[in-house]
This record gives structure tokens, sequence and C-alpha cells, in this order.
């Protein structure tokens, strides 16, 4: 059975990142955008990356970033992926030197499958809302406005929580699904009760789709 992969994201805390590794989040995410209520340091972020057991992949998300903080934060997280989430070129992008995801901010009229063939190197792509500033808005997009042949693994973002998800998940068939706002009880303090019920709903999700009938 094929399983969707969960990111939570926006973590700042030691109680939060143990959280979710309990209740099986594949990746962990850390903000590295100043402006965003879920701000980290490389070097808070590197302490928060200790807790995390093999396998579970710390994700660093980065808007528009200079140089040095990109360097700073590969050296102190030398395992991250990393995640663009602002105007960055595909230049730009290759230019961190290791596999990234590319977000992509859904709008009416917005060319994802352009977007996608232009942004070919990454390794998925995350759709989110397009909302004033860089995601972390907590809104949902019509996911109608995915295309069904999107060349790219998918990560569904964008206003996700415990009573929503399932229903992305079974008209989108994302290859995975990333949560913030919907696993907190403050903006950058998540809720462990929450989080639990996000995980929980994304592998019911998962055993309905499991479940279905093979198409002929």
């Amino acid at each position: 059975m094929s399983r969707t992969r969960i990111k939570i994201c926006g973590l700042t805390r030691e109680a939060d990142v143990e959280a979710a590794v309990a209740v099986g989040a594949d990746a962990i995410g850390f903000v590295f955008y100043e402006k965003s209520p879920r701000h980290v340091s490389p070097a808070r972020a590197a302490e928060l990356a200790r807790l995390l057991p093999p396998f579970v992949m710390p994700v660093g998300l980065f808007v528009n970033a200079p140089a040095e903080l990109l360097q700073a934060a590969q050296e102190a997280l030398p395992q991250m992926l990393v995640q663009f989430h602002g105007d960055e070129s595909p230049a730009d992008c290759l230019r961190a030197g290791r596999p990234y995801i590319r977000a992509a901010r859904m709008l009416p009229g917005f060319d994802l499958l352009d977007f996608a063939q232009q942004y070919s190197s990454a390794q998925a792509l995350l759709l989110d809302a397009h909302v004033e500033g860089y995601g972390g808005g907590g809104k949902v997009f019509d996911w109608s406005l995915i295309p069904r042949n999107v060349p790219s693994p998918v990560v569904l973002s964008g206003g996700l929580h415990a009573g929503n998800v399932a229903q992305g998940m079974l008209q989108v068939r994302p290859w995975a699904v990333d949560v913030s706002s919907g696993v907190e009880q403050a903006k950058g303090l998540k809720d462990a009760a929450l989080i639990r019920q996000f995980c929980a709903a994304v592998r019911e999700a998962d055993a309905q789709i499991a479940a279905e009938p093979p198409q002929t």
C-alpha cells in the first residue's frame, strides 16, 4: 500500500518536534524567514534537529534568502532538504547544490505545468495558497486548479487540518501533505493533540484510498 508522507512545518520547540516524531511524521520543517512568527536561526534549528531519529528529514524553508543564510543553515543542518518558498529562479535553486522542493503559490490562471517544467530539477512541488506574504497564511486554495498530469511529485499544503486533509488527499492524491497552522495552538506553537489527529486523518485516508477497487 502506498503511503502519503507527512511534513509538519514551522516547529520552534523541542516538545513539538518530539510530538511530531512520536506520531510518525516523515519530515520536520524549520522556517528561516525572519518575517515569519515561526522563524528560527540555523543554530536553533540544529538544536531541534538533534531530536530527530534516522529517516526523519529536516527541511529548511527559505524565502529569497541571502547566500550567507543558506550556507549557514546548510552547515548547521548538513542533512537538510531545502524548500524555496519565495521568488527564486531555477538557477537560484540549483545554486544551493543540494536536493530541493519548490513552492508554487496557486491562484486562477497560474500555469502549474509550465512552472513544473521550469523547475524540473526539483524533488517535488509544494502547492500552497497565494496569500499576502509567503505562505503560512492557513488558507485553502481551490484544489481543482491542480492538473492531473503534473510531472513532479506534489506536496499539498495551504490551510490543511485534521478536518479537511482526507478530502484533499482523495481529490488531489498528493505524494505528501504539509501542515503548519492547522496543528497550532498559536503561531509557532504546535499542539500535540492536533498533530496526532492530523496524522491519524492522513492514515485513515490512506486506508480508504488503498481499499478502492483498481481502475480498469
